[in-house]
């Protein structure tokens, strides 16, 4: 048998072994093509193996890693033993899963429901609810490891930080110190530490940016780079199933996706067939496979919450009505006319239903109240009287047809629904709108202002039938005031603290259309016989329509998210870490999120200078000097800083144009790419440059990471809830904003 070893493999294993210590990067390689020269698009078969753990040396420092990772990340999880921060939701999220009681949350349910599903297996039984910060854990609670998943997957995260670096090139000695500066980043500990969805998060984005880098390293249409595709999609989909923020890492991946394709196509030596065949995979992959993941996430969320709670008042009734338990009207009367005591629902808010309630308006008429009210109550119910005859009972039933004139009465308080041309209530200053009350009294048959025309909305209503008769749930109306014209509306607008913080209910002349929109939900007919009139009920939503009403509930809660709070923060102040969280404080101890001042301000100093250094690049081809585009190293460093920039861009910038509530911890998905770009940022200097500066480049990365060592030994109090002095406490305050209080030390 032949058993010698060509002659290539030698020299790949020679490359191998004279490399131990340093990642080659390869060249770019041109060839020339029947009418023009190109770039091979394809990746040196050497380079996977090159930039993979290949010596025992190395296994002992990944080791190391794990090792070191687990003292710093696990340590006195037990503590504290009190909720922490946004434990009270999701931790009460996992109770309400237990138990099975729906509730309505802004973020995907994949975590919430590892967390419930490691708490049920650890024998929980929903009986906790997690209520306040700072409620102590009962002994039957098994917070910890709840806490302990949240640790682990942060300690892996840390691993997947060193093969990233490893993939992009970077040398083993910048990777161990930048992956040990990156175990000791204060926030990222503080987070891994708690029932929080950020760890878990943080964790398939890199997971999402390991898989991606390491199909980068194999050339298209092979079984590896199939593997890591699919890999990448698979994180992709936990992390979008995770939080909306896994959307921005999507991009990221399908921008560099774009770029290789387009790579691809300008490769002469690649078929047309392994091109197409590029493309649907990354279609399948990176598109398909992570919105499977996301619909199986949501799938079991509705299967698994089956009884009603609070959190169901969000949904439409047709929603509710497949909950257990759930108060929803159901086998409703289908035939609605005068004498008809009805409750009519607003379409276009998630208000609920016209309501009343025996309280004044506290401006303009002074009279009963008109709101919307979210649940179900005696004071949504009205009598529907015939305009031409108030307060008379007619003998024989009397259908509501389009253009009837009606008069609505509430029977609880015997006034009337009322509009005139006093402003309204909150949107005073609204020309188009005016206010709508309750007036009446008994014997008191009331005026015209109480007159109100029925328009059926024949392009909102489906049924033939209901076209022409008001039919309970089937016809959307609107009821346009018989005097001004203007027509019942209701927008996101609450009364203040005198109207209980319901939504209010005006006239308008104006305004988005569906925002006039109601139909009739409970109706009850004492001139129809009950055991023989057809009735109806919500049709039961299938899972996609629930898949799609839960997201446009998800969409509409989280952008109206405004309210103040204590610890937001603005996103330009996000890079400058000029204020933390405070999660958690009892007597004398103190859990504070804080970046790591070190790493935090490095990075955002590098990011600018990258800006800087890619602009004298550009300069300098433009001059003509085109022997930095030449060199490996140097394209290596800008092709993997711009990946990871680019990262850091797309997971950032966002935040600027969203109004909602924000804080410092919607920074560190972003921060986490920025650090992968600054690790490339010391890699340059560490193997690129003349040996002089090599040596400073080196030393640079020593003391930077004794700074991130310091920093963390110093601050440590505030991750672990540790006692600490109040001198120490003072002594630490290096920007005035970090607002952790001192005093209490």
């Amino acid at each position: 048998m032949n058993t010698t070893v060509p002659q290539d493999n030698n020299i790949a294993q020679n490359d191998i072994n004279s490399t131990c210590e340093n990642d080659p990067v390869s060249n770019l390689e041109f060839k020339n093509g029947p009418r023009r020269s190109y770039l091979v698009s394809q990746p040196n078969n050497r380079l996977e193996k090159l930039r993979s753990i290949r010596t025992f040396k190395e296994r002992l420092t990944v080791l190391f890693l794990i090792l070191f990772t687990a003292v710093v990340r696990l340590y006195n999880l037990q503590y504290p033993d009190s909720v922490v921060f946004d434990e009270v939701h999701f931790g009460g999220f996992a109770s309400k899963y237990i138990k099975g009681i729906f509730f309505m949350d802004v973020h995907p349910p994949l975590i919430k429901m590892v967390f419930a599903a490691i708490s049920y297996l650890c024998g929980f039984d929903g009986s906790f609810q997690f209520e306040s910060i700072g409620e102590k854990y009962p002994s039957n609670t098994p917070y910890v490891p709840m806490r302990l998943f949240s640790a682990i997957l942060g300690s892996l995260t840390v691993l997947l930080m060193y093969m990233t670096l490893k993939y992009s090139g970077v040398s083993i000695f910048v990777c161990l110190l930048i992956t040990v500066s990156f175990v000791l980043e204060n926030s990222f500990v503080t987070i891994s530490r708690y029932i929080l969805l950020d760890s878990p998060l943080i964790f398939f984005i890199a997971l999402t940016v390991y898989s991606y880098k390491r199909f980068e390293l194999y050339p298209i249409d092979t079984c590896k780079s199939y593997k890591a595709l699919l890999s990448t999609g698979i994180a992709l989909g936990l992390a979008i199933s995770s939080k909306w923020v896994g959307l921005f890492t999507l991009a990221w991946v399908g921008l560099l996706s774009i770029c290789r394709i387009w790579l691809s196509i300008g490769d002469l030596s690649l078929k047309p067939n392994k091109i197409i065949k590029l493309i649907l995979a990354k279609f399948v992959c990176l598109l398909v496979v992570p919105f499977i993941i996301y619909c199986m996430a949501f799938k079991i969320h509705f299967d698994t919450l089956t009884n009603a709670g609070d959190g169901a008042g969000f949904f439409s009734s047709a929603f509710r009505s497949t909950l257990h338990n759930s108060n929803v009207p159901a086998n409703i009367l289908r035939d609605v006319g005068i004498s008809s005591v009805v409750t009519i629902r607003h379409v276009g808010t998630m208000g609920g239903y016209l309501h009343s309630h025996p309280h004044p308006l506290e401006t303009g008429s002074k009279q009963q109240q008109i709101t919307l009210y979210p649940h179900l109550d005696d004071n949504n119910k009205w009598i529907i009287e015939l305009a031409s005859n108030p307060g008379v009972t007619v003998p024989n039933f009397e259908s509501l047809k389009d253009g009837t004139q009606i008069r609505l009465l509430h029977p609880l308080t015997y006034c009337r629904l009322h509009s005139h041309d006093f402003p309204a209530p909150v949107s005073e200053f609204s020309d188009w709108q005016t206010e709508v009350s309750c007036y009446g009294a008994h014997g008191f048959d009331g005026d015209v202002n109480d007159t109100w025309v029925i328009e059926i909305d024949k392009q909102a209503t489906t049924d033939p039938e209901a076209k022409q008769r008001v039919i309970a749930l089937k016809t959307i109306f609107r009821l346009k005031h018989f005097v001004s014209g203007c027509y019942l509306f209701s927008h996101e607008v609450n009364l203040p603290a005198w109207g209980f913080n319901q939504q209010e209910v005006t006239c308008a002349t104006q305004g988005k259309f569906h925002l006039t929109q109601w139909y009739v939900e409970d109706n009850e007919n004492m001139n129809l016989d009950e055991s023989k009139s057809p009735r109806v009920s919500y049709e039961k939503p299938s899972f996609w329509r629930k898949f799609i009403e839960s997201h446009q509930k998800m969409w509409h809660i989280n952008k109206n998210l405004v309210a103040s709070h204590l610890y937001s923060s603005y996103p330009s102040s996000w890079p400058f870490l000029s204020r933390g969280i405070s999660y958690w404080s009892e007597g004398n101890r103190r859990v504070y999120l804080l970046g790591n001042a070190i790493m935090w301000w490095s990075v955002s100093l590098f990011a600018l200078f990258s800006i800087g250094i890619f602009m004298v690049e550009l300069v300098s081809w433009q001059l003509g000097a085109t022997s930095i585009f030449k060199d490996p190293h140097i394209i290596n460093f800008n092709l993997q800083t711009f990946h990871y920039l680019l990262g850091f861009t797309i997971h950032f910038v966002p935040s600027f144009f969203m109004k909602r509530q924000l804080f410092l911890h919607h920074y560190l998905p972003a921060y986490y790419f920025g650090i992968l770009a600054l690790a490339c940022g010391f890699n340059l200097l560490v193997t690129y440059f003349n040996r002089r500066t090599k040596i400073v480049g080196m030393l640079a990365l020593i003391i930077f990471t004794g700074g991130c060592i310091y920093f963390f030994n110093t601050y440590k109090p505030l991750i672990y809830g540790l006692s600490w002095s109040r001198k120490e406490c003072r002594k630490s305050k290096w920007l005035l904003n970090w607002d952790y209080d001192c005093n209490i030390f």
